[in-house]
């Protein structure tokens, strides 16, 4: 238990000088009887009326002290509860080269590609989660994170802008992408660190290529799910490097995968989450609960109860 108001505690100091007078000046205004001679009475056993005469000064102190108390705000949590929880550190690496502006997929390959992604991220709350983009060249969008809303935000606002306007070279650095994501996991302390890979070409720019990255990420103990995305047909910008892909994957205990549809694709996210599982021990508690309520009733049972008494059974003459 804790007090929202604790200072309101030093309030009840204040019950030491109430105390001081009752037992030391209080007695002397009380109202007394005069009598000539007391030696009849000395012998007289004590009621018990006499024996709780300070019951109301008792019962006052606690009303006191309660009320303190409830002005203290008591507040208290249900439990502390070990729970289990799943978490990786995952670095989602996407292809914004021109060729994922490709309507195969409907509305193109870079607006499925980020839909797909967002319900990944969405449906793990518990993992560090970083995205690297890449073209010609690569960068981080966003570093590893467990603030999902504002991954979220930067990954709604990936464009392939950045190449059609010329902002950035054009081509696929696939290499270049994942030494990007290699970077950003390598010091992680975290039992598990994947790099998902999304393109839908092959490695055709970059001073990295794609398996020099992956030996890089398998030394690390970086594993690499790579996802080849879109329909190949004639005309197409980009063609699908299978055997790279394929190679990545298996030299570092991946897995490669071919999505040539929006279902295809969330159900390839959907089999990468059911086999990234780390479980972690995590200390948690309930929701905070006010606990003032049984204080003030008990005070103010009290206070009725001390009036009672000395209305009645303490009542005294004037």
């Amino acid at each position: 238990m804790e007090f929202a108001n604790s200072g309101y505690l030093l309030l009840l100091i204040l019950l030491i000088p109430y105390l001081l007078w009752y037992f030391l000046c209080g007695k002397g205004k009380e109202p007394t009887i005069k009598m000539s001679d007391t030696f009849a009475y000395q012998h007289i056993s004590k009621s018990w009326r006499i024996r709780m005469i300070h019951l109301p000064m008792f019962l006052r102190c606690l009303v006191y002290t309660l009320v303190v108390i409830v002005l203290a705000r008591p507040q208290t949590y249900n439990s502390w509860d070990n729970k289990d929880a799943e978490g990786i550190d995952i670095m989602l690496t996407m292809d914004i080269s021109a060729s994922m502006l490709t309507e195969d997929v409907f509305p193109n390959r870079i607006e499925v590609a980020k839909e797909v992604a967002s319900d990944f991220i969405s449906g793990r709350p518990n993992d560090n989660i970083g995205l690297t983009i890449f073209a010609g060249e690569a960068f981080t969008q966003c570093p590893m994170t467990v603030d999902h809303a504002a991954l979220l935000n930067l990954l709604h606002n990936v464009r392939t802008d950045l190449v059609v306007k010329g902002l950035i070279q054009d081509g696929t650095a696939i290499g270049m992408g994942l030494a990007n994501s290699v970077s950003r996991l390598k010091d992680s302390k975290a039992k598990s660190k994947v790099i998902i890979l999304l393109t839908d070409g092959s490695n055709n720019v970059g001073s990295i290529s794609p398996m020099t990255a992956a030996s890089i990420a398998k030394k690390y103990g970086i594993r690499i799910y790579t996802i080849g995305l879109g329909k190949e047909s004639e005309g197409d910008l980009g063609a699908i490097d299978y055997k790279t892909l394929q190679d990545i994957a298996v030299s570092t205990n991946g897995e490669f995968y071919r999505a040539q549809s929006q279902a295809e694709l969330s159900k390839i996210y959907q089999d990468i989450d059911k086999l990234e599982k780390t479980k972690l021990r995590v200390k948690a508690y309930s929701h905070l609960h006010e606990a003032y309520m049984p204080f003030a009733w008990l005070a103010l049972f009290l206070f009725c109860l001390d009036l009672l008494l000395r209305l009645t059974v303490f009542r005294r003459l004037p």
